[in-house]
C-alpha cells in the first residue's frame, strides 16, 4: 500500500485531532475518511462550486465594507479586527501573517 508524508500547520493539525477523536476514529482514518468522500468528484466540480461561494461573499463583504466604511469607519476597523480574531482562532490565518 502506498504512503504519503504530509506536514500540516499547527492550527490544522489540532482541527483534524479533534474531528478524529469526536468521531471515535484514528487520525489517520479521520484522514482517509475525508479523502473517501470526495473520491471520485472531480477538482473543478468541487473547486467550481466553492469558488462561487467564496465570489459572492466577498462581493457581500466589499459592498458592507463600503458602506460600514463611510459611514462609521471605527466600527469597520473593530469588525475587522474581531473577523482577523476569529479567523486565527479557528486556524484560518496564518498568525506569521497577521504579524507583518
Amino acid at each position: 500500500m502506498p504512503r504519503v508524508t504530509i506536514r500540516f500547520k499547527d492550527a490544522l493539525f489540532g482541527r483534524l485531532v479533534v474531528g478524529a477523536q469526536a468521531a471515535g476514529s484514528t487520525i489517520p482514518d479521520y484522514v482517509r475518511d475525508i479523502l473517501n468522500r470526495y473520491e471520485g468528484m472531480d477538482a473543478a466540480g468541487y473547486h467550481g462550486r466553492f469558488d462561487e461561494v467564496q465570489a459572492t461573499l466577498i462581493q457581500v463583504f466589499a459592498i458592507l465594507a463600503a458602506s460600514v466604511g463611510t459611514r462609521r469607519p471605527d466600527i469597520l476597523q473593530k469588525g475587522m479586527e474581531d473577523a482577523r480574531a476569529l479567523l486565527l482562532e479557528r486556524g484560518l490565518l496564518d498568525p506569521e501573517e497577521v504579524k507583518s
